[in-house]
């Protein structure tokens, strides 16, 4: 193919784009909003400088943040240009790996360029290793895991990072374990991802030729994302641009949502103080949304303080208007937002499954949303985190019930053995793998006759322990109800207490176990009498559904996990208090903008149709709370159209929380202080009776294939049932209104 000139280049920038691409001198930064263009901008400038100022690709750095994001730019820039190996295009984790290979041994003698790089499961098993050596168990492995990482971020050595941190809690044996970490990979001529970060900036900094080198080679250097970049990152950067100091950095501190992991705003927002003599762009035309999208977005972030005031506009039209909903509960939200796509794969059928997508701030509130689109077969992955029943802490729990179940169960019992940390350790269980084979014995067997194995008495006593706690729930198994049960598990197993620490990582471990015994009271609640085998098998079944259409997906997925994306059709849901934003947001100004400007990405995603939920109530903690809208709601009021839809005990099927078809309800409403339509149960209420009696026997009897007559919509076919008695929900697809999913029961609607 051949490639194209300069002029057909620059030819598709606007004008805003275009004074960046031809400022090839000193430090230049861009503001680039959301869905701006500013990929175009990087690999058109650094086409403009190859094309048009005859700059070699190898004098050319350009930096990203994710390997995606280096290889289309890698193979824009080969479309533009042609050859661009000399040129280094890359994550600077990758950047840094390639420094590190050819100069290691100028910063230390002892590594040489084979040095070993371990990932994050390598390390957090050497620091297991080293503190279950000092008396220390595996939680306080991952408390000092997360201490070294922000200790690396800083490029603090353990002393320094002691002497900052003196109030934290068991920091002196923290920086000690953080001590003999460093060692262990000394030792082994190894390093970690933050390794890479930190050494190369000892290096760059240490060595005088070693950064004459490199600041010398690279004329033009180009940051991507700048508003993720950490301190570390920062210094790098800033050392190798001293040479010719032509830094041109993109970013958008509206988007920088990485500060819990170490990412640092003010990166950007004082790069004119560090750079006095910097060119500053913005660009503001979004090329991605439509008008009411992009209102909304600037409506919502202009409450933050600390950022660069722009205003995101678009050449697109209107589109079409937000919908705004409001759930009894997560059921009843997942519920909704299942039907609403079913609703949307009619209207839309040249949209893809993989077109939508619902943003969480938590992963622990997805358990709904996978369960209903298991009820309404569609197909969805969960996108940037584990499937609910995937999770460590929810296959620990369904190992305890399982074994309850069936206590022949070999793997359920290996599992949570030592879950929590009990005091039976690997010698002991090969005691009793060994004592079960020779007797051809179940594991649970060999447990209950441990007082035969040779063992150590303070071991047969730990397992004796254990055998009467299972033995124990295995009776209660008989007794109590199914949610009774689970609750007591959890309790007398101690499993909670793993996760006691008020850290983002537990707080999320107890929302799912909150969401799990939630998923056994609902399920219960809806199947009367059943059993804990009928759960275990409904989760066998629902994961037996994960599978379906992998390259197209409905995605459910963390705002976190998004960033950089967009999709035609985006649900953001759970607006409440404590959950967006986080509950330790609350007492922070700092943390509470940086919840805001995830509210801001999540928006940003959506290109054509935006929804936003919420719940008046949702399994908190052990109890059902009741919870407040989010701050967030309030702030977006001025950009939302006034009607707001809710449900009520009347739109509620019970059952499993069908969100009941209201498009022939009242229309605009006026709205009380709540935010709550006034009025608007009452008038469904009746006229959901007024149905009810026109059709005391529409609950039965529709089946594939009927006709059938809606008052609103007219004649269609059923094509699918679904539900119980008492909650049947019937999909007809009508002539002239598509496909509906219907409540059989209060449907205003006759079989013909």
């Amino acid at each position: 193919m051949e490639r194209p000139t300069i002029d057909e280049i620059l030819k598709k920038l606007n004008p805003a784009q275009m004074k960046p691409v031809k400022d090839t001198e000193g430090a230049v930064l861009v503001i680039a909003g959301a869905g701006s263009g500013k990929t175009r901008v990087l690999t058109s400038r650094i086409a403009y400088l190859v094309m048009e100022k005859e700059v070699l690709p190898s004098q050319i750095m350009a930096i990203t943040f994710t390997n995606k994001a280096a290889n289309e730019m890698k193979e824009r820039l080969a479309r533009f240009i042609g050859d661009i190996g000399g040129m280094w295009v890359s994550t600077i984790h990758s950047m840094c790996v390639r420094i590190l290979r050819q100069d290691i041994g100028r910063l230390d003698a002892h590594y040489n360029g084979n040095f070993t790089i371990y990932d994050d499961n390598d390390k957090e098993r050497i620091l297991k290793r080293i503190c279950n050596e000092r008396g220390f168990d595996d939680e306080f492995a991952k408390k000092v895991k997360f201490h070294i990482g922000a200790a690396k971020n800083k490029a603090q050595a353990p002393e320094e990072y002691g002497r900052e941190n003196a109030e934290v809690r068991h920091i002196d044996e923290i920086c000690k374990v953080y001590a003999a970490y460093e060692d262990a990979l000394y030792r082994s001529n190894s390093m970690d991802f933050d390794d890479l970060l930190l050494k190369t900036y000892r290096l760059l900094a240490e060595d005088r030729d070693t950064l004459r080198y490199y600041a010398g080679r690279f004329r033009y250097i180009h940051v991507d994302e700048f508003q993720d970049t950490n301190v570390v990152q920062y210094r790098i950067i800033e050392m190798l641009s001293a040479g010719y100091g032509n830094i041109f950095v993109v970013g958008d501190d509206d988007q920088s949502i990485y500060g819990w992991r170490g990412a640092e705003i003010r990166n950007i927002l004082e790069f004119e103080k560090n750079f006095p003599d910097v060119k500053k762009y913005k660009l503001e035309q979004n090329y991605r949304s439509t008008k009411k999208i992009l209102n909304l977005a600037n409506t919502v972030i202009a409450h933050n303080t600390e950022r660069n005031v722009k205003e995101l506009w678009t050449e697109n039209g209107d589109g079409e208007k937000i919908e705004r909903f409001t759930a009894l509960d997560e059921n009843d939200e997942a519920s909704y937002t299942a039907l609403q796509i079913k609703k949307l794969f009619a209207a839309h059928p040249d949209w893809k499954a993989k077109d939508y997508a619902v943003l969480i701030r938590v992963n622990a509130i997805s358990r709904a949303f996978e369960q209903e689109f298991n009820k309404y077969g569609i197909p969805y992955r969960v996108f940037g985190g584990f499937k609910f029943f995937e999770r460590k802490e929810i296959k620990d729990c369904l190992a305890y019930l399982k074994l309850l179940n069936n206590p022949l169960d070999d793997e359920s019992l290996l599992r949570i053995i030592n879950t929590p940390k009990r005091g039976i350790g690997g010698k002991s269980v090969s005691a009793l793998e060994a004592y079960a084979r020779y007797y051809n014995l179940s594991l649970f067997d060999a447990v209950c006759d441990a007082d035969k194995i040779e063992m150590p008495a303070a071991a047969r006593e730990k397992i004796g322990e254990f055998r009467r706690m299972i033995i124990s729930l295995i009776a209660d198994k008989e007794t109590l109800s199914l949610p009774e049960l689970a609750e007591k598990m959890i309790r007398q197993t101690g499993y909670r207490t793993l996760f006691t620490e008020d850290t983002e990582e537990n707080l999320n471990k107890r929302m799912n176990i909150d969401e799990f015994q939630n998923s056994i009271l609902e399920f219960s609640r809806v199947n009367k009498g059943a059993t804990l085998s009928d759960y275990l098998n409904s989760v066998t079944l629902s994961a037996d559904t994960d599978n379906i259409a992998e390259e197209d997906t409905v995605n459910i997925a963390t705002v976190h996990a998004v960033k950089g994306l967009e999709f035609k059709c985006v649900f953001l849901c759970g607006l409440e208090e404590k959950i967006f934003p986080v509950s330790r947001a609350i007492s922070s100004l700092e943390d509470m903008e940086e919840e805001r400007r995830l509210i801001y990405v999540a928006i940003t995603r959506a290109e054509e149709k935006l929804y936003i939920t919420n719940a008046r109530s949702r399994y908190l903690y052990g109890n059902r709370e009741r919870m407040l809208p989010s701050r967030f709601l309030k702030e977006m009021e001025g950009a939302l159209e006034r009607d707001v839809r809710e449900s009520s005990p009347a739109t509620y099927s019970g059952g499993r929380g069908a969100f009941l078809d209201r498009s022939d309800d009242l229309g605009t409403s006026e709205r009380n202080g709540t935010g709550f339509s006034s009025g608007y149960a009452e008038n469904y209420i009746r006229k959901m009776q007024e149905a009810q009696r026109k059709e005391q026997s529409v609950s039965a009897g529709y089946k594939t294939g009927d006709r059938v007559k809606h008052v609103k919509f007219g004649e269609g076919v059923v094509i699918q049932v679904k539900g119980g008695e008492g909650n049947l929900i019937v999909d007809v697809a009508f002539k002239n209104a598509g496909i509906k999913s219907l409540a059989a029961k209060f449907a205003p609607m006759e079989k013909i």
